[in-house]
């Protein structure tokens, strides 16, 4: 259960027990007058030790009631972390100065959970959360209107709509836990708009602006990549599809984009015997969810098929692609590249670059490295030669007679 402060509960406790936490112990601490606090509206003023006991008490009496107030174990654990809090505020101005109130705040917050108080600090913190949102709400709705932005949208000039654009980025932080919010992506979004943006832009904006968050924490990586999907649909689709929408959309997808792969020779025209609606309805949307933003990008830059600068291959597509193109000359070539694309698209195993760039298309090159034996004897090596023959051919000959260092036990003939 949420524990959380409720001040008129304990105004009047707080009130009969501020005299005692108020104790002598509390100015002792040197010339206190010297210190001040500058407070969220920038005022300063003089620094009150007794307003951090009776912040603590707040803690306290959230987690334990009210009956707490009464116990004099409680008092002087308070007075105790409060001692704590001053001398570590003192420490870092030794000769005077000011505080700011948030400074404040994270050594009472830093106090209550290294005296193993977890359950205070955890409604202190949750108080400081609930004030801080309050405090940004109230900013919100005393906030001039934000003013009219356009952008331009397949050549047509349109107002921005914003609350789209938060409903995407939205999405894209679902599941990820508490800690990636779309709020900081938004406001960052916002930043680097200007009125006549192109649309492409303000989607890569967002993008950008997840991806400067990656550093406060990792699970953002994952909300970067489903913008950056996102735009890759777009992109390959040629309009806006939500992610709730798109198992259908790669049905209505794929089979033209095999189709339109063979007609352009990219992809082999083999590829047209499979039964492309029963692998369309085996793709599986909701792993495009599962990429991190270094991931998709990297497939987006050097992977996807494109017909001159755009893109016209989506991640699952992309797998069943390479899936059907290592199927071939199976006997049921349907279910065994369904076999593969379930392998590939789960992450359960990953083909080599040649094979996720060549499978399926005109140049089915899909070998990566030999690794062979070699001992370091004449008689050694022309044995190697004569084994390997058969499997990677004449290629390997001119490396094996010219090489003039020492054969090591363990050779390595990359002919990808």
């Amino acid at each position: 259960m949420q524990t959380v402060f409720n001040a008129p509960l304990m105004a009047s406790t707080i009130m009969m027990t501020s005299a005692s936490i108020d104790s002598p112990a509390l100015s002792s601490q040197g010339t206190l007058s010297q210190y001040q606090i500058i407070r969220r509206n920038g005022a300063v003023v003089p620094f009150e030790p007794n307003k951090i006991a009776v912040a603590m008490m707040k803690a306290f009496l959230a987690v334990h009631g009210t009956q707490g107030a009464a116990s004099a174990s409680v008092r002087e654990t308070v007075e105790e972390l409060t001692q704590g809090v001053i001398r570590a505020l003192m420490r870092s101005r030794p000769g005077g100065g000011t505080f700011h109130i948030e400074d404040v705040q994270d050594q009472v917050e830093l106090g209550l959970m290294r005296s193993s108080h977890h359950e205070i600090a955890r409604a202190y913190v949750l108080y400081r959360e609930k004030r801080s949102q309050e405090r940004a709400q109230k900013v919100i709705q005393q906030a001039p209107a934000a003013p009219v932005l356009h952008a331009i949208d397949q050549g047509e000039r349109v107002v921005l709509d914003l609350a789209r654009l938060n409903g995407i980025i939205t999405a894209a932080c679902q599941g990820l836990g508490a800690d990636v919010k779309p709020d900081p992506i938004m406001a960052e979004t916002m930043r680097n708009l200007y009125d006549g943006v192109p649309m492409d832009e303000v989607y890569k904006a967002s993008v950008l602006a997840a991806r400067t968050l990656i550093e406060k924490d990792p699970d953002y990586t994952f909300a970067t990549a489903r913008l950056l999907f996102h735009t890759i649909a777009k992109e390959v689709l040629g309009q806006d599809v939500a992610q709730a929408d798109m198992a259908q959309a790669y049905v209505d997808y794929f089979p033209q984009f095999i189709h339109r792969g063979v007609e352009h020779e990219l992809l082999d025209e083999k590829l047209l015997q499979f039964d492309l609606p029963r692998l369309a309805g085996a793709l599986k949307a909701d792993r495009d969810l599962k990429f991190d933003y270094l991931g998709l990008q990297t497939l987006y830059d050097r992977y996807f098929l494109h017909i001159g600068k755009t893109r016209i291959e989506l991640p699952q597509a992309f797998f069943m692609r390479v899936a059907m193109g290592l199927s071939l000359n199976e006997i049921d070539r349907e279910a065994r590249a369904i076999e593969f694309y379930e392998v590939l698209s789960s992450f359960d195993f990953m083909s080599s670059t040649p094979t996720l760039f060549n499978s399926g298309t005109l140049r089915s090159q899909l070998s990566s490295c030999y690794l062979t034996t070699v001992p370091d004897d004449l008689d050694g090596i022309y044995e190697a030669i004569k084994e390997n023959w058969a499997t990677i051919g004449p290629r390997f000959v001119p490396w094996a007679l010219t090489s003039r260092e020492p054969m090591a036990s363990l050779r390595a003939s990359c002919l990808s």
